[in-house]
């Protein structure tokens, strides 16, 4: 039959046109992958971006300072003389913004000798009369029509301290107001004592206030002299560092009887703590010594049975080439900025042991402060000379170590992998490994595998060489429907039905694990001496499952019943009770078994359906040769099957390991999200794809969080990623290798 020239040209054109379409589809779903891929990593870059400093330009003043603020907007600085003025001026060129005046407390007082900082804008002014006066930086915003936003600045008192009844001269003081109007104020002595007042103030029923003022010295016995000392802000700590490498943590809770509760010797060279100061949260100390070494210090249990924690050294920051001789602290995060002597400035974090930022004064550091956001430094120098930096630093708190590998938190005993967002507080360290969730996606999978696999792949082996035709096309449609469950049902499903019933009966569940194959067994070998019987040999034609879904129906029967009597013999009735008095482990009715049912049945259609495509394309020639030589069916599918159908088979297994691996609602709805790593069955997990949609709602934009989760998906894709490829390597590689069957 002659085929004309113009169908020839027509076929011809249709095949360019499909070659052409098909490779833009192709191509065109390459470039989505990639530029999908490409949008998650631009928004998960920015968590390594470095550390950027921008300085204004330094300007000459004319004031003789002894103490410089800075507002939390970057507007102003605040310059703050010895009488009590405070004059403002803008960072950008040091034109004067206004002055403030801070209120002496009394007559007598008359000049500021001494000025130190706490929190983000409490400062406590000593006088040359020796009272203290507590006063509050504000920038209080303001709106008018047609401008832009002003700001109104204020030093606001909040306490007033009288002169201590001392007769040496005050080289440090800290004052704080504490809950109920407490007053607490610490003063270092010149020879190295400490003096406390505490003034309480009382309330009757009728509210009258009284107050008491308490005074104590602290001494501690075999102690050097303080050099340094810090309160917390409450007022109702103290922590004293010595000049030969001690320090002192006092307990002021009680007014009337102050208590020394540790004195630890911080540095077995007898170094001098020369600058101290308490992290946002008041529970970590900052450590400045002479040599330079900035460290932090936290409360931790020294062995796991102690009642009472003891201060210890948990992070090693920043090394200075001369004494630190200040410590500033952020309010936003665990960042530390550490001053020297020599006029060396490191910006440090404390979770992520980051040194983050090393600036310099090259006249030295006469006073400075760090703005409230973290957003900016402010130096004055020996020759009165300002200089603001600006500081862009949006994710302190990450670094690979932070994110990978254990980390010593606050309030931990010992360096541990944890995922915890958010807490009860700003002041709470963010905790953002991703560990937790990555194991948590490999234990889900693992134990959904451990399921699907062998009743997908037994199941695909019996429907493609066993069964009759139509038998088979029933099996495979029904399986392959099982796909078309919305996961979100699956997940529905078996958290709030099955995981009841299976906490319910969790012995039964775990004694059917042995008795369903048990049974099985014996059935099969007590079967055999029948197989010469013609309505045995029927059976073996494809309708073997006609008897075995009564066999395995029984032995659900039994290990339903044997279940409580097994629980009661063996664990005292209540297994629960039995595993957490035993092992200490807590049994979570949403855990690893509920998952692995709910996981399995939504991978067991992929890999059925793979693999039963595999099997079934296996040349029958080559199952005729087996069996023409003795081999028997199960021998056939054994050793000639099995082979040749590997490269399909192990694609399904590991398509369907991708698809375990990148599930959602079901370990969303179906766990207890609780992101640990055990690999028991009794407790759930967080996977990475459950903690996005869990996260991604609360995560601000452009936050830590927020770029976290999309690094969480960076991590999922390429999981899948190598996943898949390793998967088509392999079956290349098995492809090659039982080529000669096909």
């Amino acid at each position: 039959m002659n085929i004309s020239e113009k169908n020839i040209r027509r076929a011809r054109r249709i095949d360019r046109i499909a070659t052409v379409v098909i490779t833009a589809g192709g191509v065109s779903i390459i470039c989505s992958v990639i530029l999908i891929l490409l949008l998650i990593m631009r928004e998960a870059w920015p968590l390594f971006a470095a550390t950027r400093a921008t300085a204004s330009e330094q300007h000459q003043s004319e004031i003789d300072a002894i103490a410089v603020g800075l507002d939390e907007y970057l507007r102003v600085t605040a310059l703050i003389d010895d009488e009590g003025l405070v004059h403002l001026q803008q960072v950008e060129d040091g034109t004067p913004a206004g002055t403030l005046r801070i209120a002496p407390p009394n007559e007598e007082a008359s000049r500021i000798t001494a000025v130190t900082k706490h929190g983000a804008y409490d400062y406590t002014f000593r006088w040359d009369d020796n009272s203290a006066t507590l006063a509050t930086f504000r920038a209080i915003p303001r709106y008018e029509a047609g401008e832009e936003r002003a700001f109104d600045y204020r030093f606001e008192v909040q306490a007033a301290f009288p002169p201590p009844e001392v007769n040496v001269a005050i080289a440090e003081t800290h004052a704080r107001l504490g809950a109920g109007g407490r007053l607490a104020r610490a003063d270092r002595l010149a020879d190295g004592r400490i003096f406390l007042s505490v003034v309480a103030v009382q309330e009757d029923l009728f509210g009258n206030r009284t107050e008491t003022v308490v005074s104590h010295q602290l001494e501690a016995p075999d102690a050097g002299p303080a050099s340094v000392i810090v309160m917390n802000g409450a007022g109702t700590r103290l922590y004293a560092g010595t000049s030969n490498g001690q320090i002192q943590v006092w307990d002021l809770s009680n007014a009337e009887n102050p208590r020394l509760t540790e004195d630890i010797r911080a540095f077995e060279d007898s170094r001098a703590i020369t600058a101290l100061a308490l992290v946002l949260g008041d529970i970590s100390l900052a450590v400045g010594d002479a040599t330079g070494l900035l460290s932090t210090w936290t409360p931790v249990r020294p062995f796991p049975d102690a009642e009472q924690r003891r201060m210890a050294r948990i992070h090693t920051l920043a090394q200075h080439t001369a004494p630190i001789e200040r410590i500033l602290i952020s309010m936003r995060s665990k960042s530390i900025l550490s001053i020297s002597g020599d006029g060396e400035m490191h910006l440090t974090h404390m979770t992520s042991n980051r040194d983050l930022l090393s600036l310099r004064s090259d006249g030295g550091v006469k006073a400075a402060a760090f703005a409230a956001r973290a957003n900016g430094v402010a130096v004055l120098d020996n020759a009165n000379r300002v200089l603001v930096w600006g500081i862009d630093n949006p994710h302190p708190e990450v670094s690979f170590g932070t994110l990978f590998g254990k980390v010593q938190y606050e309030n931990y005993d010992e360096p541990a992998f944890v995922w915890q967002s958010t807490g009860g507080t700003d002041a709470v360290e963010p905790k953002l490994s991703l560990m937790p969730l990555i194991f948590g996606s490999f234990k889900g999978t693992f134990y959904a595998m451990l399921y699907a696999v062998p009743l997908a792949l037994f199941g695909a082996i019996y429907t493609s060489q066993f069964t009759r035709p139509r038998v088979r096309g029933l099996i495979k449609t029904t399986v392959e429907l099982m796909a078309a469950v919305p996961t979100v049902v699956i997940g529905f499903l078996i958290a709030l039905w099955l995981a009841p019933i299976i906490e319910r009966n969790i012995i039964s569940v775990l004694l059917s694990v042995g008795l369903l194959p048990a049974v099985f067994i014996t059935f099969v070998l007590a079967l055999q001496p029948l197989r010469r019987h013609n309505f045995v040999k029927r059976l073996e034609r494809g309708y073997e499952f006609v008897v075995m879904v009564p066999v395995v129906l029984l032995a659900c029967f039994v290990s339903y019943h044997l279940g409580p009597m097994v629980e009661y013999v063996l664990f005292g009735g209540d297994f629960q009770q039995w595993l957490f008095r035993e092992t200490g482990e807590r049994y979570d009715q949403r855990n690893a078994i509920i998952i692995a049912f709910g996981l399995g049945f939504a991978v067991i259609p992929i890999i059925f359906s793979i693999s039963e495509d595999a099997l079934s394309n296996v040349p029958n020639s080559l199952k005729a040769a087996s069996m023409a030589v003795g081999a028997s069916r199960w021998q056939t599918v054994w050793r000639v099957v099995l082979p040749a159908a590997s490269p399909g088979i192990f694609a399904g297994g590991m398509i369907g390991f991708g698809r375990a691996v990148g599930e959602t609602m079901i370990v969303l709805m179906a766990t207890g999200n609780t992101p640990i790593m055990d690999w028991s069955l009794f407790n759930g997990m967080r996977t990475l794809s459950a903690n996005i949609a869990v996260e991604i709602a609360e995560a601000p934009v452009g936050g830590t969080l927020y770029r976290v989760l999309f690094l969480s998906a960076v991590i999922l894709f390429v999981i899948t990623f190598m996943v898949n490829t390793s998967a088509e390597l392999v079956r290349q590689y098995l492809r090659k290798k039982y080529a000669q069957f096909h």
